[in-house]
């Protein structure tokens, strides 16, 4: 690795030092973390919590993970099987459709479905009206501020990443391998749990990672559910209890949750791949339904769409429809100019730093860049709260030492330049989200040849001119698209935002958290919607642009499964 490091250094040592100082800031969190955890541990507070608060959160956090694992792998691989294996009407609707609660941060979903089951909701007043009822104890409604409430909606909202993976894989197989099953005797069902099922098994599991993994990032749904997880247990202990190193140790047993995932998926897909050549498979092709058949199909594909997507989405037009004077709101309106100027200084900081590390691997394929690369990307596989706090305690540190610099030298006092504005909410989301650009990127620069490269400096343009006048033009559609997910991804940020943001500092997202978490529902219904609508564009996009080779790159070998690789 030293030999690799100091052969890329002394052949494009600006790139190669550029390159590692972007790794070392995206790295820089996760040690802050464990160094707060490691000298805390001597004060008695690990101890503590052990005996307090993390045996509850931790059972907790656990069923919620395993409730929203089945929920998403039930309802993704039904959903996913149904519109990749049969014909019926409105089937291309829906395969778009299925993708939508993407678009639905947890949060938000979780606050409509408050408002849905309230006793002032759609269905309690419903229900006393049918019913001729007057007070609550006269008839039974669900209870969504439960840990099964919790778990339908995180699954209703979260499903969508094992439908694409799976989906993908379902439309890769060939059909030859139904048909011989077919040919042995066993049924639709047969064919497709014995061989459909086994084929797809590496993508479903990669995608129920993915959704248990936003599921333990997840801090907003949480804490209005009343679900007392880790991640809340993080919140609380640092800002409701006062202790950072609780905090901080909290935050480390999460990242062995999510490093537990991780070596989990990939003992799972071990051994379990399989090839498809473009030019023998056989395409899929879909059995017509109808009668029945067909209704219940529309009916099994339909519902995760309403319950995902649908109902929250009608409740906050509804709301939003009362509260239009509130566009007027100087609250409203600074939390927006926030919001999109943390999220378009975040996609561009996350473009740079990812095509100054794409493009060292490029120029340097070896085993050493790539292992940088992978650890460029992992923080999208640690939850937005941990992060917050590896984030904050060292650009705190910083902001300290050089106020004291400045008061020192000049009698100028600074401040805090990066915790006392919105820096540390785009470092951190950077960090979070390079590893959304990176893939991106990164599978545009591996499109172009690199005999063009060669051409380019044949012809006298170095290294930076073949960067500007070859690969960026060629990439500008990867760009965008990696500009507009790192983008949304921003918008819709809360658990690390929450923790960055300065003192009377509001972007969309904790405006939405904070009206919420005082019970004003529809206030909070304009800025959600906002989010929602942002969130749109690149689901629809991501099915929209879709073809066989992106088929092919969108399964777990891509930026999200990288990031769990990492």
């Amino acid at each position: 690795m030293t030999a690799s490091i100091r052969m890329l250094l002394g052949r494009r040592p600006g790139l190669a030092l550029a390159a590692a100082a972007a790794i070392a800031l995206a790295g820089l969190p996760i040690a802050a973390i464990l160094v707060i955890a490691a000298r805390g541990s001597a004060d008695g507070t690990l101890t503590h919590l052990a005996q307090t608060v993390l045996p509850g959160a931790t059972a907790t956090t656990a069923l919620l993970m395993l409730g929203v694992g089945a929920g998403t792998a039930a309802t993704g691989v039904s959903a996913a099987w149904l519109v990749s294996a049969y014909r019926f009407p409105g089937r291309r609707l829906l395969e778009v459709a299925l993708v939508l609660p993407l678009a639905m941060p947890l949060y938000i979903t979780a606050f409509a479905y408050i408002e849905l089951l309230d006793f002032t909701g759609p269905l309690q007043r419903l229900i006393r009206h049918v019913g001729g009822y007057t007070s609550v104890r006269q008839y039974w409604s669900p209870d969504i501020k439960t840990l099964p409430g919790a778990v339908f909606i995180m699954s209703s909202a979260l499903y969508p990443y094992v439908y694409l993976t799976a989906r993908i894989v379902f439309q890769m197989q060939s059909a030859a391998a139904m048909n011989v099953a077919r040919t042995l005797g066993r049924g639709a069902f047969g064919a497709f749990w014995h061989v459909a099922l086994p084929l797809a098994r590496p993508a479903i599991v990669a995608g129920v990672t993915l959704a248990m993994m936003e599921c333990l990032n997840d801090i907003g749904a949480v804490e209005l559910l009343g679900v007392k997880t880790l991640t809340f247990a993080v919140f609380d202990t640092w800002l409701n209890r006062g202790s950072l190193s609780g905090a901080a140790q909290i935050a480390t047993v999460m990242l062995a949750v999510v490093v537990g995932l991780v070596v989990a998926e990939r003992l799972a897909r071990r051994r379990r791949r399989f090839d498809v050549s473009a030019r023998t498979i056989e395409p899929p092709r879909p059995m017509r339904l109808r009668g029945w058949h067909a209704g219940s199909a529309i009916l099994a594909c339909a519902a995760p769409v309403v319950a995902g997507f649908a109902l929250p989405a009608m409740l906050l037009v509804d709301y939003a429809s009362r509260r239009l004077g509130m566009l007027a709101s100087p609250a409203l309106q600074s939390a927006l100019v926030n919001s999109l100027s943390i999220a378009t200084a975040t996609a561009i900081a996350a473009i740079l730093a990812a095509l100054l590390i794409a493009y060292a691997g490029r120029l340097s394929a070896s085993p050493a860049t790539a292992l940088l690369g992978r650890i460029a990307v992992l923080g999208y596989a640690v939850p937005g709260t941990v992060l917050g706090i590896g984030v904050l305690i060292p650009l705190a540190a910083f902001d300290n030492w050089f106020d004291g610099q400045m008061r020192s030298m000049f009698g100028i006092a600074t401040g805090l330049l990066l915790t006392g504005s919105g820096a540390a909410i785009v470092y951190g989301c950077t960090v979070r989200f390079l590893a959304v650009s990176f893939g991106t990127i990164e599978a545009g620069l591996g499109k172009i040849s690199e005999h063009m490269d060669m051409a380019a400096r044949t012809l006298g343009r170095t290294m930076g001119q073949t960067l500007a006048d070859v690969h960026m033009p060629l990439m500008r559609k990867c760009i965008a698209t990696a500009g507009l997910l790192v983008f949304v991804d921003t918008l819709k940020e809360l658990s690390a935002t929450i923790l960055l943001r300065p003192f009377n500092f509001e972007t969309l997202a904790t405006l939405v958290y904070s009206t919420t978490a005082r019970g004003a529902y529809e206030d909070a219904a304009l800025p959600a919607l906002a989010i929602v609508a942002a969130g749109i564009v690149p689901v629809v996009l991501l099915i929209a642009s879709a073809d066989s080779a992106d088929l092919v790159r969108a399964t777990p070998e891509t930026v999200e499964g990288d990031a769990l690789r990492a």
